[in-house]
């Protein structure tokens, strides 16, 4: 699969401007998109700085996304970002990883591709373990996290609304057995 991730930059300002808004009309959550629904530009949204800061829970943690770029048309098909360290918060319902696609480039194996990458650069770093969650009627997300090493590790009511089912499943990814 020819999908490289690449960090935001002005020469992407606009086709994430297209995400956002092809997102918001199929009524899609702007999972791994710390911002950018509450962006009115691109240029808003693409930050210099490697990392972002995401309130959860009234905390601030640093996030920092990816544009899943498909390289045979340079084309934005996802977003995905890595928090790191975990806020309580984040700990027990959100996990180090968020991600989505566009609705128009789903069931092509973007999302698995994107988590492969993204989980690539934490080792790369060092990161031993990574904790991800989506909630439990997702059946895409969980087979997405399983095919990338994800064990479930438990499942929690979501208590703080994050979701529509009311339940949260947890998946520990153990960096030296991720494929």
């Amino acid at each position: 699969m020819d999908l490289i991730l690449v960090k935001p930059s002005q020469e992407y300002a606009g086709q994430v401007m297209q995400y956002n808004k092809e997102m918001i009309a199929g009524k899609s959550g702007l999972n791994g998109c710390t911002g950018l629904e509450e962006a009115d530009f691109g240029e808003e949204w693409i930050d210099p700085e490697p990392w972002r800061m995401e309130e959860n829970g009234g905390e601030h943690v640093r996030t920092e996304e990816y544009l899943a770029v498909r390289t045979e048309d340079d084309k934005v098909v996802g977003i995905i970002e890595y928090r790191h360290p975990l806020s309580p918060f984040l700990m027990k319902y959100c996990g180090n990883i968020g991600y989505s696609v566009r609705p128009s480039e789903r069931r092509k194996g973007y999302a698995a591709e994107m988590l492969r990458l993204l989980l690539k650069i934490c080792r790369e770093r060092g990161e031993e373990k990574i904790l991800i969650t989506c909630e439990k009627d997702n059946e895409a997300s969980c087979r997405i996290i399983g095919k990338n090493g994800g064990i479930l590790e438990s499942e929690i009511e979501d208590d703080a609304g994050l979701g529509e089912c009311g339940i949260i499943r947890r998946y520990r990814i153990d960096q030296g057995t991720a494929p």
